[in-house]
This record gives C-alpha cells, sequence and structure tokens, in this order.
C-alpha cells in the first residue's frame, strides 16, 4: 500500500466512530394532528443520558449519533395542557432509525390515567421504504438454537432462508433467495466479511449480540457493496448496573441422539454422525468504569466438538475408530466513553480461532489415514474504533476498522510429508497416507475508513459519507510441494504391510523403498498468487419530511471496485445507484411505504483469483489464445499477457524412485508442454458489478402496543451476474428427447474452434496446423452477463408479550426466484447456451412457514416452539450412466453427477432445476427453568431438542 495512504488512514484512525443510531419522536394531538412546540426528555438511565428537544412544526423531534448502549424512556415534559404515557424500554439499532409515536391527551377534556408498561417499545417504520426486520437477544437467548450459532436464528426472519452451499462451509444465510456467497455482514454497521467468497469474517457468538437485523429490500444509500441483502449485529455493550453471565451447554451424543437417517452437519458445515458429542462453555459481564461517563462488556465463548470417523483398509487389516476434534473459540469486547450527551466514543474488537479437524475415515468409513489427516483453520480478528459527535444540526462520523483473517482449509497433520496413495495387486486403492495431497491457505488485511456528516434543515434531514476499503490477499494454492505418489504392492509387499500392525499409524515410511511407483506429481508453483482490493464508496441522502404525514426518501450512491479491471485496461466506473422511498401515514398506527433502488454488488476476489490460480504463460496456450482472437472469440484489442498468468501445475513423471522424486524446481521445464483439461483467464472487457433493480409496496399496521403486522410485494431484477464461458467450447449438440444419440468426446473435441487431438505423445490443440502440447481444451473467462428474477409476497405478525403468558411471530413468504446462472463457477449445459439454463434458483423455496411461539405459564417456566415449513428444493434429472453408457451426453467432458448445484448434464427433455424435493418440517422446541440465586441473581436449566 503506498506510504501516503497508510499515513492518511492512520490519521483518520484518531478520529474513528461507531455506526450511528437514530431515534425519531412524532406528537400526535387526538384528532392524529402534529403538535409542535411541545418538550420532549429523552433519558437512558444505564450510562446517564439525558437529553431535552422542543418539536417542530410538524409535531417531530429527531435525534441522531445516539449511543446503542441501554434503553431509552422518551416522555413529554410536564405542562398545563398535555399529558401522555412515556415510551419505556426503547432499544437503538446501528445504522436505523426507531420511531416513537407519543399520543397528546388535552388535560382539560380528560381524565385518562396515564400509565406506564415497562415493556419493550414496538415501533412501526414511518421513516423509509425500507424492508427490514430484527431480532433482540431476548428473543434470540428464548430460541432453540443450536450450538448459539447465531446464522441460525436469520432463518426466523422474513425474507430469510436457509441456503444450498457450493461447498460444506459455505455461508448458509440467503436473503430473497440469492446466492448465499453475496449476502453482506456487518457488525454495528462495520465490515463483517471473509472477502475472498463470501460469509462472516468473525462468527459472532451469541453472547456480544444485542440485535441483529436483516436489512432485505430497499435499504438506505448509506448502504452498498450488495445487491442481495445485509445483517447487521448491535454489539452488546456496558451500563452502569453490572451484568454477568456463566453458561455450560452439552450435547452428550448417542446416550440421548435419536437415530437420523442422514447425516447432520456440525457448525462449520462439515456432515457428522456416530460418536458426535458437543460441549460449550462461557462468560460475559459488563458495567461501569466509571459511572454515567465509561462502561466496558467482554464475552468469551469456546466450543468443543467430539466425533467419530471409521477407517475400513480391509486389505491392510484396519478397521478402526478414528476420533476427532472440532475447536470454536470467540473472545470479544466493547469499551465505551461518554464524554457528554453530544460526544461518545467506542473501541470493539473480536477475536476468533476456529480449528475443524479432518482426522481420517469417513461417516461410513474411508480409507484416509491420520497421517494425511488435516484440519481446517478459520482464524479472524477485527478491531474497530469509533467516535461520534453531535451538534445542535449536524452529526459528524468518522469510522476506522482493521480486519485480518486467515483460512487454511488443508493444515496438514504432516506438513513435510509427501502423499501417498497406495493401490493393491489387482489395482484397488487400499490407503491414503501422509499429506492430504493438496495446499490451499489463504489470507486477508483489510481497512475500512468511513467519513459521515447528518445535517438537519427545516424539514430535511441530510446524510453524505466517504468509504474507502482496502484488502489485501495473498492464497497459496495448489498440489503437495512435496510430492504426490501412486504405488503398487506386490503380494508379498502387502502381506509384509499387513505383518507391521501398524494400524492407523501407517506413514509413508512404512512402505518397502523397493515399492512399484505408478505416477509422481509436484506442485511446480509454491508460491502464494497476490493482490490487492480497492473499493471507493460516496452517498448522498435526503430525508424530506414533506408532510406530518409523508416522507420523501432521495438518495444516490456510487462505487468503484478496482477488480473490475480484470484483463483490460479500465475498470467499471458507471456505478450510480439512486435510491427513492416514499413513507406515508395513514394514521398514528398504519404507514403505506414504497420504493425503488438500484444495488450493486463488488466483484469476488475469488473471481480474480481463480483466473490467476488455473492459468498459463506457456507459450502454446498464449498462441492458443492467439487464434481464438483471430476467430472473433475474443476482443482483438485483447493483450494477451494482461490475461495470463503463471498459475498452478503439478509436473509429472510416469515412474521415479519411491520417496525420491525430484524438485519442482527439476521439473519446472515441463511447464510449456502440460496440455491441461480447463485454463483460465482475466476478462479481457474487465467485469461489470452485479447489479439488482428492486422495487416494493408494504403496509404496517400496529394492532396494539404488543401487535405489528406487516405485508410487502417485493420484486428484484438482477444484471451482469458471475457465471463462466467457455471460450473453446464445443459446437452446440442438442439432444432428441425421442432419440438420444450421445456424442463422443472425440467427435465433440473435434468440433471447438481450436479442435483438440491426440496421438501417442498426449493430447494436443491444433491451431494453424502447429500442434500445441501446452494449451487447454476448455478456455474459461469469468463474465458478468447472468440474470435473476424474483417476485415475493411477505406476510409477518408478531406479538409481544407484554403482560400476557405468551408471544409469537408469524411468517409466510410466497416468492419465486429464476436466473440463468447459480454462482461463479456455473456453466451451461451445452456450448455456452445460457438462454437454455433459465429455471428456478437452487434456492427458491416458493412456500416458507415460519411461526415461533413463547409461552410463558409461570414466572420460572418458559417454553419456545420454532417451525419451519417450506416446499421442496429444485433439482435436476441426471441422465442414467446405465441406459446411455455415460452421464456425459453431448461429450464435452463434463458429468459432474449433482443434482443441486445444475453443472451436469440433465436428462433430455428436462430444464434446469425442473423437479422438486417433497416439502421440509422442522420443529425445534426449548424449555427453561429459572431458579432464584438471592439478589445476586438467577440460575437457570434448560434443555433443546432439534
Amino acid at each position: 500500500m503506498n506510504k501516503v495512504l497508510l499515513i492518511f488512514i492512520f490519521l483518520l484512525g484518531f478520529l474513528p466512530s461507531f455506526a450511528q443510531a437514530s431515534l425519531e419522536i412524532i406528537l400526535l394531538d387526538e384528532k392524529e394532528q402534529p403538535v409542535p412546540d411541545q418538550l420532549v426528555l429523552v433519558s437512558n438511565v444505564s450510562i446517564g443520558f439525558m437529553e431535552q428537544a422542543i418539536s417542530d412544526k410538524q409535531g417531530l423531534v429527531q435525534l441522531t449519533g445516539l449511543s446503542t448502549s441501554g434503553m431509552y424512556k422518551v416522555e413529554l415534559a410536564d405542562n398545563l395542557f398535555y399529558q401522555a404515557s412515556p415510551a419505556t424500554r426503547v432499544v437503538l439499532i446501528s445504522s436505523r432509525t426507531t420511531t416513537v409515536v407519543l399520543r397528546l391527551l388535552d388535560k382539560t377534556l380528560s381524565l385518562d390515567a396515564i400509565s406506564v408498561v415497562a415493556n419493550q417499545y414496538l415501533t412501526i417504520n414511518t421513516v423509509d421504504a425500507e424492508v427490514a426486520s430484527e431480532l433482540t437477544d431476548k428473543e434470540m437467548e428464548a430460541l432453540p438454537v443450536e450450538g448459539r450459532d447465531i446464522t441460525r436464528v436469520l432463518y426466523r426472519l422474513p425474507n430469510v432462508s436457509l441456503a444450498t452451499g457450493f461447498f460444506p462451509e459455505a455461508p448458509t444465510v440467503s436473503i430473497n433467495g440469492a446466492n448465499s456467497l453475496y449476502t453482506s455482514y456487518q457488525i454495528d454497521g462495520m465490515d463483517n466479511n471473509e472477502n475472498f467468497l463470501g460469509g462472516q469474517r468473525f462468527a459472532m457468538p451469541l453472547g456480544f449480540a444485542k440485535n441483529v437485523t436483516a436489512l432485505t429490500n430497499n435499504f438506505s444509500a448509506e448502504h452498498g457493496l450488495s445487491a442481495n441483502g445485509i445483517i447487521n449485529v448491535t454489539s452488546r455493550s456496558g451500563t452502569n448496573e453490572i451484568s454477568r453471565e456463566i453458561f455450560y451447554v452439552t450435547r452428550p451424543g448417542p446416550a440421548l441422539d435419536g437415530t437420523p437417517d442422514f447425516a447432520q452437519r456440525d457448525l462449520s458445515g462439515n456432515p457428522v454422525k456416530n460418536g458426535f458429542q458437543r460441549h460449550q462453555a462461557g462468560f460475559s459481564q459488563g458495567g461501569a468504569i466509571r459511572k454515567d461517563k465509561a462502561f466496558y462488556f467482554v464475552n468469551f465463548e469456546h466450543t468443543t466438538d467430539l466425533k467419530e470417523n471409521a477407517l475400513t483398509a480391509d486389505v491392510l487389516g484396519v478397521n478402526e475408530t478414528i476420533k476427532g476434534t472440532n475447536n470454536f473459540t470467540y473472545f470479544s469486547g466493547r469499551l465505551d466513553q461518554q464524554w457528554n450527551n453530544r460526544w461518545h466514543s467506542s473501541l470493539r474488537w473480536n477475536a476468533g480461532i476456529v480449528n475443524i479437524e479432518r482426522q481420517g475415515g469417513g461417516l461410513e468409513g474411508g480409507l484416509i489415514f491420520p497421517s494425511a489427516g488435516n484440519r481446517q483453520d478459520r482464524n479472524a480478528f477485527n478491531l474497530a474504533l469509533k467516535n461520534t459527535r453531535r451538534g445542535d444540526n449536524l452529526v459528524y462520523e468518522s469510522n476506522f476498522q482493521y480486519g485480518s483473517f486467515r483460512w487454511n482449509y488443508a493444515n496438514p497433520e504432516n506438513p513435510q510429508s509427501p502423499n501417498v496413495t497406495i493401490e493393491t495387486p489387482d489395482g484397488q486403492v487400499a490407503a491414503i497416507l501422509g499429506h492430504p495431497g493438496y495446499v490451499f491457505d489463504e489470507k486477508e488485511q483489510n481497512v475500512q475508513v468511513q467519513q459521515k456528516l447528518t445535517y438537519y434543515r427545516r424539514r430535511h434531514t441530510l446524510k453524505g459519507g466517504l468509504q474507502y476499503k482496502y484488502a489485501d490477499f495473498s492464497l497459496f494454492g495448489g498440489g503437495n510441494p512435496n510430492g504426490s505418489y501412486v504405488v503398487r504392492l506386490s503380494d508379498t509387499q502387502l502381506s509384509e504391510l499387513r505383518s507391521l500392525r501398524r494400524g492407523a499409524a501407517l506413514l509413508p515410511q512404512d512402505l518397502p523403498a523397493d515399492v512399484q511407483v505408478l505416477f509422481y506429481g509436484i506442485e511446480l508453483r509454491p508460491s502464494a498468487f497476490q493482490k490487492d482490493q480497492q473499493i471507493f464508496s460516496i452517498y448522498i441522502e435526503d430525508q424530506w419530511a414533506l408532510h406530518p404525514r409523508w416522507n420523501l426518501n432521495m438518495g444516490l450512491r456510487y462505487d468503484y471496485d478496482n477488480l473490475s479491471r480484470g484483463g483490460g485496461s479500465k475498470g467499471d466506473f458507471n456505478n450510480l445507484a439512486p435510491r427513492l422511498g416514499l413513507n406515508y401515514q395513514l394514521d398514528a398506527n398504519t404507514t403505506l411505504r414504497a420504493g425503488y433502488g438500484v444495488y450493486y454488488d463488488k466483484i469476488l476476489y475469488a473471481v480474480y483469483s481463480d483466473a490467476l490460480q488455473f492459468n498459463s504463460t506457456s507459450p502454446d496456450y498464449k498462441k492458443q489464445l492467439q487464434h481464438l482472437i483471430d476467430q472473433g472469440l475474443l476482443p482483438q484489442s485483447a493483450d494477451i499477457d494482461a490475461l495470463t498468468n503463471e498459475g498452478n501445475l503439478v509436473g509429472t513423471l510416469p515412474s521415479v524412485a519411491y520417496l525420491s522424486g525430484p524438485s519442482s524446481d527439476a521439473l519446472n521445464y515441463q511447464r510449456s508442454d502440460v496440455f491441461q483439461n480447463e485454463l483460465r483467464i482475466l476478462n479481457p472487457s474487465g467485469y461489470q458489478n452485479p447489479y439488482s433493480h428492486q422495487w416494493m409496496i408494504g403496509l404496517q399496521k400496529k394492532i396494539s402496543e404488543k401487535s405489528l403486522v406487516y405485508i410487502d410485494l417485493m420484486h428484484n431484477r438482477s444484471h451482469n451476474l458471475f457465471r463462466l464461458r467457455n471460450i473453446n467450447a464445443p459446437a452446440p449438440y442438442p439432444l432428441d428427447p425421442e432419440n438420444i444419440v450421445v456424442r463422443s468426446q472425440i467427435q465433440a473435441d473435434a468440433s471447438r474452434p481450436v479442435p483438440i487431438y491426440a496421438d501417442s505423445e498426449g493430447y494436443y490443440a491444433l491451431a494453424g496446423g502447429e500442434k500445441l502440447r501446452g494449451a487447454a481444451r476448455n478456455v474459461m473467462v469469468t463474465e458478468t452477463a447472468g440474470e435473476s428474477k424474483y417476485y415475493a409476497l411477505n406476510v409477518s405478525w408478531q406479538k409481544d408479550r407484554g403482560e400476557d403468558s405468551y408471544a409469537w411471530r408469524l411468517i409466510y413468504t410466497l416468492s419465486s426466484l429464476e436466473n440463468n446462472t447459480e454462482d461463479i463457477n456455473f456453466r451451461a449445459m451445452d456450448s455456452n447456451n445460457f438462454d437454455a439454463e433459465w429455471g428456478p434458483s437452487i434456492n427458491d423455496r416458493r412456500h416458507l412457514i415460519n411461526g415461533l411461539l413463547y409461552w410463558y405459564p409461570t414466572k420460572k417456566l418458559r417454553l419456545n416452539l420454532a417451525t419451519l415449513i417450506q416446499s421442496g428444493q429444485p433439482v435436476n434429472r441426471i441422465p442414467d450412466a446405465r441406459l446411455y453408457g455415460t452421464a456425459d451426453l453431448n461429450g464435452d467432458g463434463r458429468s459432474f453427477g449433482d443434482a443441486y448445484v445444475g453443472n451436469s448434464d440433465r436428462q433430455p427433455g428436462e430444464s434446469r432445476n425442473s423437479d422438486r424435493l417433497p416439502w421440509a418440517v422442522t420443529i425445534d422446541w426449548s424449555l427453561y427453568w429459572t431458579l432464584s440465586a438471592g439478589s445476586s441473581g438467577s440460575v437457570e436449566l434448560g434443555a433443546q431438542v432439534f
């Protein structure tokens, strides 16, 4: 990073801040008319805050830049003419405006008593057209949440569903049915994304979350870099009162577990089955360092998972249970300083250490020995400094955050060992030993700087801001840098190896030195790929109070992402995103809202990284690319050197002495002549940032102080979605369902723009009469040309407990999402014919019914029930290889056999995702019993069933 830029960011760090919280107070008389010139008192005894304000001509009081600590009370100052019931337990959420309505009664005409009800204040949105919902800490604590994993409560919110991922650890939260990689995560309005692929950088534990909010449609221009949606967690903070929590939760394992037919998944998304146990413990404490001035809150949580796999290498006489352990450790803290009512500062930190063991074996048996075991490390750190200064008409924020993330996907138990695959005399795999055989070690460091201003002038609330986000990436990937062997034992050697009785402790060194080596390979590029991503953002927004009942929000946002340049000469500079929202109060308890906005995504770094890693600078590959340019399949202006990169490649030899294979340097001469099935290039035209047009219209009705109803209609149209185009695709081969004729790979290869043939020396590309050995069968480029269409109706009914013994939240969503791409690695089934790929998304749930019931039969007992009913997930019909001799009917060499992702060939006559799984019903419940522990607190015993 440029030194001047580093100094600039360092200086900004001394003016840090938090994402602000806002409070809007509306004063109405008995005729629902605004009441001006009334004194309102806003207090928060938890942090020693108190402020007075006078309502304007529209009966409004607006306070911005408030702390999210504690709970606020809003009341009318004593006067001769009016009285009003105060609003108590008002909770503020980072980056959002909370609305409170005070109904003023005429003292001379009314004898109604003023009542104070100490329940959390439910509000409707009278400010904008934002589609958002939230869960408080009390609601999350009451829910049955497996493993205290906060992402598992998000499925309980409108427009949020459990996603189908493309790898076990993929993020699981889908908003509006979109790919979960594009969901954006924040803590207190600051970035919390793992920016390589997607998902949370720091997995926020339940004990540090005060509130979680899902912004799903038509959110403010203040939020960007996501055309999907945003999950924002407000962190907990200390108050004048000391609060403590100590907990222990256990899943005992087989003693109490049921016997499901299918494997479950642990907190990382990996499957587990027999012998699985979980132990969780932690503590938190918050309080005041100095009453009314300085506060602290700390949280520590640790989870240990115990699991078992079966190692079943029968030919070696090994049949053992292999035990493994997962560890998840999270430490968070927050310091708050109230300098005065107008100026507060905060410091937040999060540290997460996650270690997921792959101990060898498999759920139902496997051949990977513990020596080839590995651990997946996901370690994260956030440090956010915050400072907010409020004037009479101006609020200034300056935010600074440093974050880091390391994702070592396969940290080997034996990092210096080769990888060895053992075959029996008849060619069957008998065991896998040593190194796991591949490397994926990604590191990221990032800095985020925000500058924000909010200015009040008469009926206008003007907001503006700048953001700079810098991320430095490094990926060490590819094959085993220590070498990989495939060896075949003779009958005698097999008997000798069995007689050693090494069991699961078998190592590569235990094999006889004269064992036959069938294959040897070693990574030729044992070094990291590095690139930085820089994103510049600016926005301006005006909240215009046209009338006491009308609010008009107009915003404009602009983002530039330097990765959009790709392999071209310029980036995507036209990312202007207008936002428009209209909110109309039909009465004090009902609002009608409508909105339209354009929302841009960032470029996923994996798109750029994959193009670097799976690339080549081979002279033959460059000649192949030039031939594709000459045919008009790539732009004439394309700079081949800018498109290509020295990517990962495994050098091979058919036979070497066991454990004496040559180094990568000794085989580097092969780099120019190795034919590869697939290579990639950077896009010569660059990448257009994906974007979405979003429309919505909705109604909010506050039935009572305890009950709200929401009805929203939404439509999103997304463009420039990521997908892979094959520049050297074979000719189209449409199949007649009534007369299926399989095309061979030889026929398909001959029909490519640069045809592929084979001779005694192997495969080659033929271009201009020249045999190109170092070329590729498929030349892939990421293009941003995919589209999707989303329609949804959402109905939500929320009732808080109040003085009753029950509460509920009921949600029904009827939706449809169709697209012609699913993921950054999505390909068309037949020769780039993406028009034929239109179909339901794998995350299209169509019908989703979510119900939460909280029941408090006594003061000490509570029962919570969570139900989720959803229509079946779309799947593909795949050709039966037993009927056709292959599942690759068009001969293009791709037959993934995946009924979910959609990249495999499909049964002729069937469209993509034309079938669905059966409906799914999930019922979780929890039971808690509270015992008094005297004046010091209480002890809670509980059980959860999933």
